[in-house]
């Protein structure tokens, strides 16, 4: 049910999110619809709370152990949700004082607990107030895997991980990028107009619209006067919502007009649109999803960017595709499915969901899912791999793998044909990393693999 309360309506969502049964975005749309409910101010809120707990949730849950008699196990989910919403705005949000802070969660909880539950609640805040940022944290140097999972607001398992790789400073500075509230950063559809004429529409409605470092098509920008989908370059269909790491990916791909493309795993069409205007409309692409929903929503998307050259396919990737696309296509781009480790500082979410057995787990799929595709390529035709994903068991592990199974196939370095920008993204061994404190965008990785014969 909708509320007009920011509050009590940033409490639904993540309770939702606890529930785990969809991703945040989906709850999001869902739960506040059109946001016709809620004022501009409100609905800022609404999102520092939602975005916020959920960036900042093993600090704050640190600062209720501190502050309450009750061990944290015994807070009921929804109770402890509260707290946290009322933790986050003393503690990150200047704007809104303490006192007040207190009384209104005080006011949410009497609603969903029982009085001595109240009690409680305003007991742990108003302790957190009169510590005034006493609460001492786990100290770095003596141990700065629970210090960095703490107070930068990570599952330690992933501390662990990256500090194994990267060491203590960078996974910090890692922390704090994905921690950094990003950009909106979007594509110029070059079918319809230019990246100055976009910038040049995009400054009546927006805060410093700038271009992106890497994607010669990219923007990047902050604060919108108005929601995206009012702008006038969005109606037009000038511009895709989509993360400068997200456009490097098409690429690498490399479409060219007229040939046959498979943009599999397509969802909602960002990498489909971008495919689309590379090849100037001309050729044949197929976007394919296991989800109709999805492709309903993706063929809404490329009506209005003026893409015409797409059909969409429901197809589950477990199942082969039989003879009907064997070397069908020159070629093919599998965004698969990941942890989305690699996307945390848009899908803040995420951090409390992945584990290292998921993500074991999503390399089996997606070397499945490379398999079942590998057949549709044509020889001499490209394979694209790409996940938003740092870790290397979805990275250089499943490619490893796939091409002792597959020795037809082999890296093909794409520099030659990258601009000087974008090739500095790829390693030695020709693949495509990005990391949000090296490049301030999504970290991703993709390889580009040819069909040797």
């Amino acid at each position: 049910m909708q509320s007009s309360d920011p509050r009590k309506t940033a409490l639904q969502v993540l309770n939702a999110v606890d529930a785990g049964r969809q991703t945040l975005d989906d709850i999001l749309s869902r739960t506040i619809g059109d946001g016709a409910l809620f004022s501009k101010k409100d609905m800022a809120l609404l999102y520092a709370l939602v975005y916020g707990v959920l960036r900042w949730r093993s600090r704050l849950d640190w600062m209720i152990a501190e502050c309450s008699r009750i061990r944290m196990e015994r807070i009921e989910p929804a109770v402890l949700n509260a707290i946290r919403i009322g933790l986050f705005q003393m503690s990150f949000l200047d704007r809104v004082p303490n006192p007040a802070a207190v009384h209104t969660t005080v006011e949410m909880t009497k609603r969903i607990a029982p009085p001595w539950v109240v009690r409680f609640v305003n007991a742990v805040l108003r302790t957190a107030a009169g510590k005034h940022g006493g609460i001492a944290f786990p100290d770095t140097e003596k141990d700065p895997e629970t210090a960095l999972a703490v107070t930068k607001s990570f599952p330690t398992w992933l501390i662990r991980r990256w500090l194994a790789r990267f060491g203590i400073e960078e996974t910090a500075r890692l922390c704090d990028s994905i921690n950094a509230v990003p950009p909106i950063s979007i594509r110029t559809n070059t079918l319809l107009c230019t990246r100055p004429q976009l910038l040049e529409s995009l400054s009546r409605e927006v805060e410093s619209a700038v271009p992106s470092r890497f994607s010669p098509e990219g923007i990047r920008f902050f604060h919108p006067s108005v929601p995206i989908s009012k702008m006038q370059a969005f109606i037009k269909g000038w511009f895709q919502v989509q993360d400068e790491a997200a456009q490097l990916v098409c690429y690498l791909l490399n479409p060219k007009p007229g040939e046959t493309v498979l943009d599999a795993c397509a969802g909602l069409g960002g990498k489909t649109g971008h495919i689309g205007q590379m090849m100037q409309n001309r050729g044949r692409i197929v976007a394919l999803d296991v989800s109709e929903e999805k492709l309903t929503r993706l063929r809404a998307e490329m009506d209005r960017i003026r893409i015409v050259n797409v059909s969409t396919m429901v197809h589950n990737l477990h199942d082969s595709f039989g003879k009907k696309f064997f070397r069908a296509f020159d070629r093919v781009l599998l965004d698969a499915p990941c942890s989305g480790l690699g996307v945390l500082r848009r899908n803040p979410d995420s951090k409390w969901r992945a584990t290292s057995e998921s993500i074991r787990g999503n390399r089996a799929k997606q070397i499945k899912f490379l398999e079942t595709l590998a057949l549709t390529v044509k020889s001499d035709g490209i394979l694209v791999y790409a996940v938003c994903s740092m870790e290397p068991e979805e990275n250089e592990e499943v490619v490893k793998i796939f091409l002792y199974r597959h020795p037809s196939f082999a890296i093909v370095n794409p520099v030659s044909w990258l601009s000087e920008k974008i090739g500095t993204a790829v390693d030695a061994s020709g693949c495509l990393r990005t990391f949000p404190h090296r490049h301030e965008m999504d970290g991703f990785f993709s390889v580009c693999l040819r069909r040797m014969r």
